[in-house]
C-alpha cells in the first residue's frame, strides 16, 4: 500500500529533521480524519464476530487466513500510531506531550508498516494477498470510542489490545511451526513479536506518564512544541513541517489513492525505506495544507478566518497544573486513583466492552511493565471444565426431582443422553 510508502518518509523527515514540529505553527485548520482511508473493492469487511473461522493451520488455506489476519490488524496498528500522533499532537494544550512521546508513536508505526510489509510479502508467497479473505475492524471501532481522551486510548488500544495480542500470538506461532510453515513461523516469533512487547511497554509507559503528572508526583517534560514568540513564528522558515501535518497529509494522499483504486501497488510487499516518490509527495501535500508559518491559509474548515489566535499563547500544561487541572477532564479523572493501575481500570471498564480473556502471556506482559496487578482484575472468571459423565447424569436426576411437572420430560430427556 501507498501507506507504507507514506510511513517510511514520514519516519525519515521526523528523525532527520524535516519535520521540526509535532503542530504546524498554523494548526487550527487541521484535522485528525474520523477513519483512515480504505479501498471498499480491496478489503471486504464484516461486523465483529462474523468473520469465518480461520482454522488451525492444518491446511494451506488456514494458514493463509491466519497470515491475513495478521496483516490487517498490522494494518490497522500503522493507523492508529499515526493517529495517536495526529489527534493528540494537535490537543497540546491538554496534554503538553513531549518529544519522547511522539518518538515512540512515530517508532511504533514505523514497526507496524514493516510488520505488514513482511507479512504481506509472506501471505503472497502462500499464494494469497490482501484482501482475500473477510476482516472486520474491530480495532478501529475501539479507537473511535476513545478518540476524545488520550488516556482511554492508551489504556485500550495501547495496552488491552497490544497485551492480547502477545496472549494469542504464541499459539498463532505454533500453528504455522506444526504444519510445517517454518518462514512464517520465524517472522512471526523472531520479528514481530518481541517488538510488539515494546510496543505494549509504550502504552503502560505513557499512561504512568500521565498520571504521575496528574497527581504531582513528576514534573511534566518539556513539551514537544514550545510555542515560539510571535517574531520568531514570522521568521520561521517556510520549509518548517510538522509530524502531526504529515500524518494529515499521508491520510489525504492515502484517501486519494484509495479513490483512483489503486490503495494497494507495489510498495505492499517492499522492505523498509522511503521511496523518493512517496517523500515528494508527502512534502508536497505538506505543502499543499500550508503547514509553514511564511505562508500559510488563516481560514478554518469552513473558509472563516481564525487570524492571530493560531499564534495566541497557549496555557502550559504545568501552569494548568498550578491552577488544579480545572477544565481538563482527564487531569480530574485521574487525580481520584492513588494508583495508575487504579486509574486503568476505571478507564477499561468505561471504555472496553466485557472482561479481558485469560490465558495472560504473564511473561510477555511482564516485559512490557503490565504485571498482573494490572490485569487481573479486569478478569473474565475461568470457563469450569465440562461435567465428567456421572456427575452430568446425577445432576439432570436431581434436576427432574426438583422440576415441576412441565420440566418434568426435558429432565427426564437429559438424564437419558446422559
Amino acid at each position: 500500500m501507498k501507506k507504507a510508502d507514506y510511513t517510511f518518509a514520514a519516519v525519515e523527515m521526523w528523525r532527520n529533521g524535516t519535520l521540526k514540529r509535532v503542530r504546524p505553527l498554523a494548526w487550527k485548520h487541521l484535522r485528525a480524519p474520523d477513519r483512515p482511508a480504505r479501498s471498499d473493492e480491496k478489503v471486504k469487511v464484516c461486523a465483529p464476530g462474523v468473520a469465518p473461522k480461520r482454522g488451525r493451520g492444518g491446511t494451506l488455506a488456514s494458514r493463509q487466513a491466519l497470515l491475513h489476519s495478521a496483516v490487517h490488524i498490522e494494518n490497522w496498528a500503522v493507523d492508529l500510531s499515526w493517529d495517536a500522533v495526529a489527534r493528540f499532537g494537535l490537543r497540546h494544550d491538554e496534554y503538553g506531550l513531549p518529544r519522547e512521546f511522539f518518538d515512540d508513536f512515530v517508532t511504533v508505526a514505523e514497526d507496524e508498516c514493516r510488520h505488514f510489509s513482511e507479512l504481506n510479502k509472506r501471505l503472497e508467497e502462500l499464494g494469497s494477498h490482501y484482501g482475500a479473505f473477510v476482516v472486520h475492524d474491530g480495532l478501529w471501532e475501539s479507537a473511535a470510542n476513545s478518540a476524545h481522551s488520550l488516556p482511554a486510548r492508551l489504556a485500550v488500544e495501547h495496552c488491552v489490545h497490544e497485551a492480547r495480542g502477545l496472549d494469542v500470538l504464541p499459539l498463532t506461532i505454533s500453528k504455522f511451526a506444526n504444519n510445517g510453515d517454518a518462514a512464517s513461523a520465524a517472522l512471526l516469533r523472531d520479528v514481530i513479536y518481541p517488538e510488539e512487547i515494546n510496543h505494549c511497554a509504550a502504552g503502560v509507559r505513557w499512561l504512568r506518564y500521565l498520571h504521575e503528572v496528574a497527581t504531582g508526583r513528576r514534573q511534566p517534560a518539556a513539551a514537544a512544541d514550545p510555542d515560539p514568540s510571535p517574531a520568531a513564528a514570522a521568521e520561521e522558515p517556510a520549509s518548517s513541517r510538522s509530524a502531526a501535518g504529515a500524518a494529515a497529509a499521508a491520510a489525504e494522499a492515502d484517501a486519494a489513492a484509495a479513490e483512483a483504486g489503486a490503495a494497494a501497488d507495489s510498495g505492499a510487499g517492499a522492505g523498509p525505506g522511503a521511496s523518493s516518490g512517496a517523500r515528494l509527495e508527502l512534502e508536497q501535500r505538506l505543502a499543499a495544507l500550508s503547514l509553514s508559518s511564511g505562508a500559510h491559509d488563516d481560514s478554518g474548515p469552513s473558509g472563516a478566518p481564525t487570524g492571530p489566535e493560531e499564534h495566541a499563547p497557549h496555557v502550559e500544561i504545568g501552569d494548568r497544573l498550578k491552577d488544579g487541572g480545572e477544565g481538563f477532564g482527564w487531569l480530574e479523572d485521574a487525580r481520584g486513583h492513588g494508583r495508575v493501575e487504579s486509574w486503568f481500570h476505571s478507564l477499561v471498564r468505561r471504555h472496553f466492552w466485557g472482561a479481558l480473556k485469560p490465558p495472560f502471556n504473564e511473561e510477555a506482559r511482564a516485559k512490557a511493565g503490565f504485571g498482573p496487578e494490572w490485569y487481573l482484575p479486569l478478569a473474565a472468571a475461568p470457563t469450569a471444565p465440562a461435567a465428567a459423565p456421572a456427575a452430568a447424569a446425577a445432576a439432570a436426576a436431581a434436576a427432574a426431582a426438583a422440576a415441576p411437572p412441565a420440566a418434568a420430560p426435558l429432565a427426564a430427556a437429559a438424564e437419558a443422553a446422559a
